[in-house]
């Protein structure tokens, strides 16, 4: 069995990695890079294989950075199985379409603005990029190839001599990491893929699972540098934050991930406005994607934690509440720029690189008295990750802008682990493991980590960069 690392290698994005098996090509997860506008749409158009060799995908969750580049797989040339459980399925039906429709019409966008630079003799480095990375017709075709797979923790067989069983990863809706073990020769070789970390206690979704005794694993490292704040105070911090807007006449923008950081936001103020503890404000969830996100989210109740079953077991909608509108139209998303007043916005993608949250940023970061409320890791390069720095000036839709609203960050939603919950849920597999290959994770965190566990757990570790192959015997 053969290890080659593709996408999320020394970055938080992309998350691609190949596996090869009696002379088979797998992909674990296929996921878009985020990034500067040109190396993205480089890195997520091409692949370093052709799509066609490969046999199937094993897609670890939704989330954009793991299944987001399935579409361009399907378009150009891989026609196998696409392997998920029915949360992820139902996940990406959502998200992939809604992902081809941003693409389609954000290329439009940018021909008109290029067009009329061009008329104006204006010089735009981006102005050649206007094509969409792909359209609806591929995101249709990716999703007839979804194949789901019912059981938890059975064990699939993916094919001859290549087993796969999956547990929970806590990390958001239907999120797994996965094990993988290949016969060959009378040799058995067991691999841990985690896909992404949740964390114990993490709000709407049962906890992350341990996993069994392998030879190798693969693990994310996105906080591999950082310990979270305590869970208990990020209520307070969102209370604050929202209250002191309110006292400024100022708009909240929440820039949130539609698959789960959003219906984590949506929990909490729900939580909070019973209470009394938030001003009669009108709230908002301005993005089509997580309106019907949240839908699947209600139609897969055996993924939510003991907190969201007393929800249900008094009849309560966890995730709607009198304050609360959903928009779904676009005529009443660009109604929301002619409020006056204290609102609050929630609005896609959560590292601002796409969707409606970008309009919302463009008319309203330039007013102190707004506040622009990061909820999640932001990706370099990405304009979430410009903002968080509080840069003077940042691009939207290729336009400068002066940020002027506050930012704040929650890291307390993260929904990663951090560095000690790293250690522990890895931990059970430690006495059986012949080496760790560390993923998405920037340098720092991924080394400090790696240094951790080689310390702790007396483990070679390898920081994976792209390309780099490795025989698992």
């Amino acid at each position: 069995m053969k290890l080659t690392f593709w996408g999320a290698a020394q970055t938080v994005t992309g998350s691609m990695h190949e596996l090869t098996h009696h002379g088979e090509r797998y992909l674990l997860d296929c996921g878009l890079y985020q990034g500067r506008r040109k190396e993205a749409f480089a890195r997520n158009s091409t692949f370093p294989f052709a799509p066609s060799s490969v046999k199937s995908v094993l897609l670890s969750h939704a989330h954009t950075d793991h299944a987001g580049n399935l579409p361009t797989l399907v378009k150009n040339g891989f026609t196998g199985p696409i392997w998920a459980n029915a949360a992820t399925t139902d996940l990406c039906q959502a998200m992939l379409r809604d992902s081809a429709y941003l693409q389609e019409r954000d290329a439009e966008f940018i021909a008109r603005r290029n067009a009329k630079r061009r008329r104006l003799e204006i010089d735009d480095q981006d102005l050649e990029i206007v094509a969409p990375l792909y359209g609806i017709k591929d995101a249709e075709q990716a999703l007839e190839q979804f194949q789901v797979l019912e059981s938890a923790n059975a064990v699939h067989e993916v094919a001859e001599g290549l087993l796969c069983q999956r547990f929970d990863a806590g990390h958001m809706l239907g999120s797994t990491a996965m094990v993988l073990e290949a016969k060959e020769g009378g040799k058995r070789t067991r691999l841990a893929f985690s896909g992404d970390v949740g964390r114990v206690g993490l709000p709407i979704i049962r906890d992350p699972e341990a996993l069994p005794a392998v030879d190798y694993l693969i693990m994310e490292s996105t906080y591999g540098n950082r310990l979270h704040e305590h869970n208990e105070a990020v209520e307070d911090k969102l209370e604050a934050v929202i209250k002191r807007t309110v006292e400024r006449g100022g708009k909240v923008i929440v820039p949130a991930f539609a698959v789960g950081r959003t219906q984590q936001v949506v929990l909490m103020l729900h939580g909070l406005m019973k209470q009394g503890r938030l001003p009669a404000i009108p709230i908002f969830v301005d993005s089509p994607l997580a309106v019907n996100v949240t839908e699947v989210f209600r139609r897969h109740p055996e993924c939510f934690d003991e907190h969201i079953a007393e929800y249900l077991q008094r009849g309560e909608d966890p995730f709607g509440f009198s304050r609360l509108k959903y928009v779904r139209e676009v005529a009443d998303s660009k109604a929301l720029n002619d409020l006056r007043g204290p609102v609050v916005i929630i609005s896609a993608s959560g590292m601002c690189e796409g969707g409606r949250v970008l309009h919302h940023l463009r008319n309203n970061i330039g007013d102190p008295r707004n506040t622009v409320l990061i909820t999640g890791y932001q990706g370099e390069n990405t304009l979430g990750r410009k903002i968080v720095d509080k840069a003077p000036e940042v691009n939207i839709f290729g336009e400068p802008f002066r940020l002027r609203a506050e930012v704040v960050k929650l890291n307390e939603l993260s929904g990663h682990a951090d560095q000690r919950e790293l250690l522990s849920w890895m931990k059970p597999m430690v006495g059986s493991l012949k080496r760790v290959f560390l993923v998405h994770g920037e340098l720092l965190p991924a080394n400090t980590l790696a240094k951790l566990i080689e310390e702790e757990y007396h483990l070679p570790v390898t920081v994976a960069a792209r390309g780099e192959s490795f025989s698992l015997d």
